[in-house]
């Protein structure tokens, strides 16, 4: 059918020419999306606007940068915890080396006193290396004596000088122990009990003992008592010190007043001998 067809034409609806007021046309949306854009460009372009876009866009960049960075990098080691371990390690080192050495090597840790250097291991001598104190050397005998007699001669002289007899004391005392005795420690025959002690003779005179043949019957001493050099020669000077002016005395006479013999003119032949040996003893 041709267009111009009056039928045709009449045939098609009409088109309304008006719009309803909630429909857009496409021009005005356009023109009302485009409003905007320009207001958008307008804003850009002003000067503060891009101050303010460029320091937003920089700050965005550094972000991402460090983000990024961030991201890119290796985690640092915890070095802390691997510190810690070493140090662990090292403590437990330490120890185990110092049990070691207490173990491997006790000796050299307290010296034994074997090996010690000290002054008295080294320098010091030792109790066997001590010299022990020699024995008194006995007297050498004078005037006819034997050893025997020199040694009773050197007890009477001892006993007289501790007790501070004077040196013609000592003269009487050697001289009436010769007369006696002749310088021997006696037992008797007749005091069995004298014999039980260390003794030189025996004789049979009465109860007569010792150097000084003092009697126990006459208040000397006892047997045993009497038997020892050391006591019958002190119990003499005892005696010889009761006797007013002896010392003015000779000896003899001295020696006599003590002893009360029966012979007493018999000590004075002894008086020279007896003074040599008290020189060599005192």
């Amino acid at each position: 059918m041709h267009p111009d067809d009056t039928s045709a034409q009449k045939a098609t609806p009409p088109q309304p020419t008006t719009r309803s007021a909630d429909e857009g046309s496409p021009e005005r949306t356009s023109a009302q999306h485009r409003a905007p854009s320009r207001g958008v460009r307008a804003l850009l372009t002003s000067p503060p606007a891009r101050v303010t876009l460029a320091a937003g866009l920089a700050a965005c960049l550094g972000v991402a940068t460090y983000a990024g960075t961030q991201a890119a990098a290796p985690e640092p080691p915890n070095t802390q915890e691997p510190e810690a371990a070493t140090e662990r390690v090292d403590a437990a080192d330490r120890v185990s080396r110092a049990h070691l050495r207490q173990a491997a090597s006790p000796t050299p840790a307290s010296p034994s006193p074997t090996a010690s250097t000290s002054p008295t291991a080294s320098t010091s001598p030792s109790a066997t290396e001590e010299p022990t104190p020699s024995e008194p050397v006995p007297p050498q005998p004078v005037a006819g004596l034997t050893q025997a007699q020199m040694d009773n001669a050197k007890v009477i002289v001892d006993v007289g000088t501790r007790m501070d007899i004077p040196h013609r004391g000592l003269i009487v005392a050697i001289a009436t122990a010769m007369q006696e005795s002749t310088l021997l420690n006696y037992a008797n025959g007749g005091v069995p009990e004298s014999r039980n002690y260390p003794h030189q003779a025996v004789g049979w005179d009465h109860d007569s003992v010792g150097l000084f043949q003092q009697r126990p019957s006459s208040g000397w001493g006892s047997v045993a008592q009497l038997m020892r050099p050391t006591y019958a020669a002190e119990a003499f000077y005892q005696a010889l010190l009761t006797i007013p002016g002896w010392q003015e005395m000779s000896v003899a006479w001295a020696a006599q007043s003590v002893q009360v013999s029966a012979f007493p003119d018999a000590y004075a032949q002894h008086v020279t001998r007896a003074t040599t040996v008290v020189t060599a003893l005192v």
